[in-house]
């Protein structure tokens, strides 16, 4: 790896803190979650996510709603397909007012469905796929090439920095100033960092979070600024947004750099996240990683066996925009509703066996991505991204294998899952 300068070390410790917010007290998510399948019935009364030390939504606003948390497949299917009943409009008053609104996860109705339109083309396949080429350039010879002659690394070193490379490439940012858009990443995972629960850390969260909501507009204000001005038509996310209209009238800078900044905390570092659980159960499974270097075709498999299995994100939360009923439980209107995407992912009845990692098993839809009109806008993009840099892994680092020095990859966390180190050799 390159030497780090103080802008890589501020995005690793960034990247870290978020890690740390969010693992919480170590309590197996997964055994709690099957067990309550199992002994506990369909529906829990309460903000069951509290239990492992984490921010949630019901947490942070308590007391001030009731909670109720489900774990069956059928359940969080029907919830996270029902957007009219169960609506994501609370979102504007934590993180949201961050966004003045302008956030789509806080979005519900015609405008969420206005903004996605605007938003979606960007990331779809048919976008993404004309920069692969570059996406394949970029890991290759900016990143995994002058790693090939050190023989052993860290290998989520270089899955920290190129997620990060590549969305921020296809938002249209400049990609001649790396150590700018590394900065960019730092300040949009201090704003996620905010959401902290240890009374020792609010106040210095939130400063830091403050600090970085600001420096982020003035960053992304300065690039709009400057493409409006230049004139010239670049099909990219910012470029798309400059071209097109919202509810009858063209975006200003202002609704440009608000959209932008809505995405960035997500952009990059949940690849990073997804990708360090595919690649520790690609290395943790017997006999997967010479059937997948022997196979490529069979990388997609374990991509989306990997998100089945160990979801990234491990629950979504919505709210009863009326008086509703679950499995019998009445839920009322206003009402906070955890869906366990993490239980839904692995529930018997639906999934065969869901309890084992198998690429083999036929897929269905799980929700590791989300599900229905929120699901995550830019999955094509993390799966490009991922099937990219193992297929550049396997080609320029030869008989790629753990490093026996070091403990096995673990992926842990109660929400925000992954695992942050991979320790690594090659011949």
């Amino acid at each position: 790896m390159k030497t780090q300068s103080s802008e890589d070390l501020q995005l690793e410790a960034a990247y870290k803190s978020v890690s740390d917010t969010y693992r919480g007290t170590g309590i197996d998510i997964h055994k709690a979650c099957k067990k309550q399948r199992e002994e506990g019935g369909p529906v829990y009364e309460g903000d069951f996510v509290t239990q492992f030390g984490v921010p949630t939504n019901a947490g942070l606003q308590q007391g001030t709603r009731p909670t109720f948390t489900i774990f069956d497949y059928k359940d969080v299917m029907s919830v996270m397909r029902d957007n009219k009943t169960y609506t994501s409009g609370f979102i504007a008053e934590g993180l949201g007012a961050f966004f003045d609104g302008l956030i789509i996860l806080a979005m519900d109705g015609e405008q969420h469905r206005q903004v996605r339109s605007l938003l979606q083309p960007a990331f779809m396949p048919e976008s993404i796929n004309k920069w692969r080429p570059e996406i394949e350039l970029v890991m290759r010879r900016d990143f995994l090439e002058p790693l090939a002659a050190k023989k052993k690394a860290d290998i989520m070193e270089f899955g920290l920095f190129f997620p990060i490379r590549v969305m921020y490439a296809l938002m249209g940012f400049p990609t001649n100033d790396p150590e700018k858009y590394k900065k960019y990443a730092a300040w949009a995972l201090a704003m996620v960092g905010g959401n902290q629960i240890d009374p020792t850390k609010i106040e210095e969260a939130r400063r830091q979070s403050g600090i970085a909501v600001k420096a982020l507009y003035d960053s992304i204000l300065e690039v709009v600024q400057e493409r409006r001005a230049s004139d010239e038509y670049k099909d990219d996310l910012i470029g798309r947004l400059i071209t097109a209209e919202f509810e009858g009238h063209t975006l200003d800078d202002h609704e440009i750099v608000t959209f932008v900044r809505s995405l960035l905390p997500a952009a990059g570092e949940t690849t990073t996240r997804t990708l360090s659980c595919v690649l520790t159960m690609l290395f943790n499974t017997s006999g997967l990683l010479d059937r997948v270097r022997d196979d490529r075709a069979l990388i997609p498999k374990l991509i989306d066996e990997t998100v089945r299995y160990e979801p990234m994100g491990t629950f979504r939360t919505r709210e009863a925009s009326k008086d509703t009923e679950i499995q019998g439980v009445k839920i009322p209107k206003g009402s906070f509703v955890q869906s366990m995407i993490v239980s839904a992912n692995r529930d018997e009845t639906v999934f065969e066996n869901g309890h084992e990692f198998n690429i083999d098993r036929k897929m269905k839809p799980s929700f590791g991505f989300g599900f229905g009109a929120h699901m995550c806008i830019g999955q094509f993009v993390a799966k490009l991204e991922m099937n990219c840099a193992i297929n550049a892994m396997f080609d320029l680092l030869p008989n790629l294998r753990l490093d026996p020095d070091y403990p096995a990859p673990v992926i842990e966390g109660a929400q925000l899952r992954g695992c942050s180190s991979i320790h690594v050799l090659w011949d």
